[in-house]
């Protein structure tokens, strides 16, 4: 592992990379502390400390809600106008047209998203400072207010911007960088207060305990699921090109088990939270309903929560994977699975194994997101939201870069692969 990391530092590119993306999430986590003009800090503090959705929505903005910052919003806005993009996409013949156009119709997707983006800002800057404001947190007149709103909506658009920098300049899925490391950061926190709370005997040495091999077993469930394939064997004829003879050799097709990545539950998540926030514009029993039954933990919620999750795992494997472009590649370089036709037939084939272990991997990636909250509250742990939503992340992500790097890696040694001996091999491939 050392060694793949010093050959990760050795080549210049790919340390660009990484230096370029530390340092963008160094901007982040130092935006997350500015606070925004008018708030008191001691008073938004005490709302946080009731738990619920807010301790819910703090975990992804990695402690920038708490503190209302300029990055209080995080990356919400633009994961709902992604959502939003994505189903329109497949709604609108013309948008997935333009879609499937290349690079230039790529272009104009992420322009629209970028516009929704702005838009769900405003609309939860409005929401949440209007919520503030009634509470009595948020303390300046109109002329703040309005400077506030704005400040908060900027803040959300330099983060999606940070995030695409990541994608296009970095390393790893810049977005989901960004709600890892705001995970990660509150990780410390959680530990000293918990150890405090420890040392004052408010907490049990046996329940910290049963909640650390929790953790640790869903932490290899995430592994599992992250790296879980199907491998359908391919077997390829032998073809004649001039005096050249190719073919002849079976492989097969990885099919992920969780095609979505964490995917699912980002979207998840943010499709539950954005009605309680819009919820808190108003007053009123309707409201305090809405907020009641989507707050983490309960049934509504939970319930809902699974759901989503199946639901996106489907819609996102058929967003990245399709089944009909593989087999006709498969077609063209006489690839075919044994006791299946060529051509559409093995399309079919293809999308009923992978429809089977897509619902397998969601319900799974739903249990493991599920578990941990349900563990926790049975056993009283309040000094931290622990779910399985924040380790399906944290592993997902993580491992998700880990590939980027090893991929990076083996395009740049690939001679030098070949050429070391004793078996040995670069990069990240010793794990």
């Amino acid at each position: 592992m050392l060694d793949a990391f010093r050959d990760a530092f050795r080549l210049p590119d790919l340390k660009r990379k990484i230096f370029f993306t530390m340092g963008v999430l160094f901007l982040f986590r130092l935006g997350t502390h500015i606070p925004t003009p008018g708030i008191d800090p001691d008073a938004m503090a005490s709302l946080f400390d009731q738990g619920g959705v807010l301790g819910f929505l703090d975990l992804f903005a990695g402690g920038a809600l708490r503190r209302f910052s300029v990055f209080a919003l995080g990356v919400a806005p633009y994961i709902n106008a992604s959502i939003v993009m994505q189903l329109l996409v497949v709604v609108f013949p013309a948008l997935e047209k333009l879609q499937k156009e290349g690079e230039q119709g790529r272009k104009k997707i992420v322009q629209y998203t970028r516009l929704g983006t702005v838009f769900f800002a405003a609309v939860q800057a409005i929401g949440m400072t209007f919520w503030l404001r009634n509470l009595g947190v948020f303390s300046g007149g109109w002329v703040g207010f309005v400077a506030a709103i704005i400040t908060v909506t900027a803040g959300s658009l330099v983060v999606m911007w940070l995030g695409e920098e990541i994608s296009d300049h970095g390393i790893g899925n810049g977005i989901s960088l960004l709600i890892f490391a705001g995970i990660v950061a509150r990780l410390p926190e959680a530990v000293i207060r918990t150890w405090s709370l420890l040392r004052m005997g408010e907490m049990n040495v046996l329940v910290i305990t049963l909640a650390l091999i929790l953790i640790l077993v869903v932490i290899a469930g995430c592994v599992l699921l992250q790296e879980g394939q199907r491998r359908l064997p391919v077997q390829y004829a032998k073809r004649v090109v001039g005096n050249k003879v190719y073919g002849g050799q079976s492989t097969f097709i990885p099919l992920k088990v969780n095609q979505a990545g964490v995917i699912p539950i980002i979207f998840a998540s943010s499709v539950l939270l954005f009605p309680s926030t819009i919820a808190r514009l108003f007053s009123g029993e309707v409201s305090a309903m809405i907020q009641r039954f989507l707050s983490p933990g309960s049934l509504v919620y939970m319930t809902l929560y699974v759901v989503l999750i199946v639901f996106f795992s489907y819609f996102y494997t058929a967003v990245v994977f399709d089944p009909n472009d593989t087999a006709e590649n498969m077609k063209k370089y006489g690839g075919f699975v044994l006791g299946i036709r060529p051509g559409k037939p093995t399309a079919e084939y293809i999308e009923k194994v992978m429809s089977r272990i897509t619902l397998g991997g969601a319900v799974f990636l739903a249990a493991v997101a599920l578990l941990p909250t349900l563990m926790t509250r049975l056993m009283g742990i309040t000094t931290f939201y622990f779910g399985g939503t924040a380790v399906l992340i944290v592993v997902g992500v993580a491992l998700d870069t880990v590939h980027q790097v090893e991929a990076q890696l083996l395009m740049r040694h690939y001679e030098g692969i070949l050429k070391r001996s004793k078996g040995k091999t670069a990069g990240l491939l010793k794990f």
